[in-house]
């Protein structure tokens, strides 16, 4: 598995994870802010699947 996520876009994933799932155990918003788990492991992880089916890479490459 080769990192497809890049820095400020893993950071997002993570935070918009956290907040969805937040936002659901505080009662604010129902059970589909579970989803967040989706944002929140493929930040954590680097890697998303969709980007590698459409090709896309926010990483920086190394020289």
């Amino acid at each position: 598995m080769k990192s497809n996520v890049g820095g400020m876009d893993r950071i997002v994933r993570i935070v918009v994870g956290l907040v969805m799932i937040g936002l659901t155990l505080a009662g604010q918003i129902g059970a589909w802010g579970w989803i967040g788990i989706v944002p929140l492991a493929t930040g954590a992880l680097g890697w998303c699947p969709p980007y590698s089916l459409l090709g896309i890479n926010t990483c920086k490459t190394r020289q």
